[in-house]
């Protein structure tokens, strides 16, 4: 087990970005930056760190990373892209967890209107061959809950790799070239003006936001770690915080 296995994914996209973007720090609240616990006793005692990367663009809203580092038994980076609420680009999702049973990987350009054949023409249909490419490595990690299939697309990289190895050499090569299929549909962009298509997206995305915040699968760990109190803020304060960045 790498003890910080995610942390090249984390510098390959920032570096990544910086490269073909603009970035622009984005506000961290106080007390997110980083947290760090003591968990366990007596010999399975072990310190765990969570640390907070945020970076915005004139297309992109909030570019975040949660990165959990828990040594042998426990990483996780949590690394996902929003679009400002005039653009019709979808999320772009990293969930990259390892734990003592195993790792599980889910990948995705997630879409705001899976529906819509012409939204997955313009955004699934160019990243599939990439999809596909991958897929042949990275075995299907199995079902996952009927109410989230909406919120990921076609293109759904979700993988249970048995090896530390295969993620540190497959995975990664599908987060490079997800990021940067994303990066690419970023520069191509245009704003929307539409008043009836901004409202639509603005509804994707609140639905979006509302169902990550709610199901968040870190909160049990986080809440065992720092308190319900800090983690409650941390996913609709930083996270997911879309609804208390709305203008009113």
């Amino acid at each position: 087990m790498v003890s910080t296995l995610y942390q090249p994914f984390l510098d390959h996209a920032i570096a990544y970005l910086e490269e073909h973007l603009d970035l622009e720090p984005y506000p961290i609240p106080q007390g997110f930056k980083s947290k760090q616990a003591t968990v366990g006793k007596g010999q399975r005692q072990s310190e765990v760190l969570t640390t907070s990367k945020a970076f915005q663009t004139d297309k992109l809203r909030q570019i975040r990373a949660a990165h959990v580092q828990g040594g042998e038994a426990l990483q996780v980076l949590n690394f996902v892209i929003f679009p400002h609420l005039n653009y019709d680009l979808p999320f772009f999702g990293a969930d990259l967890v390892t734990l003592p049973g195993g790792h599980l990987i889910a990948l995705d350009m997630q879409p705001l209107f899976r529906d819509d054949p012409s939204y997955q023409e313009k955004y699934t249909k160019p990243i599939l061959p990439v999809f596909k490419t991958h897929q042949a490595h990275l075995p299907w990690g199995g079902d996952f809950p009927e109410e989230a299939q909406p919120f990921f697309s076609p293109a759904f990289l979700w993988t249970r790799p048995q090896k530390t190895e295969v993620v540190e050499e497959r995975v990664l090569a599908a987060f490079e070239d997800y990021l940067a299929a994303y990066v690419t549909f970023v520069k191509e962009a245009k704003p929307i003006d539409r008043e009836e298509d901004l409202l639509k997206i603005k509804q994707a995305q609140l639905r979006y936001i509302r169902y990550r915040a709610e199901k968040d699968p870190a909160r049990g760990m986080f809440t065992r770690f720092y308190g319900p109190e800090w983690t409650e803020e941390y996913i609709h304060g930083f996270l997911f915080d879309l609804e208390r960045n709305l203008p009113h």
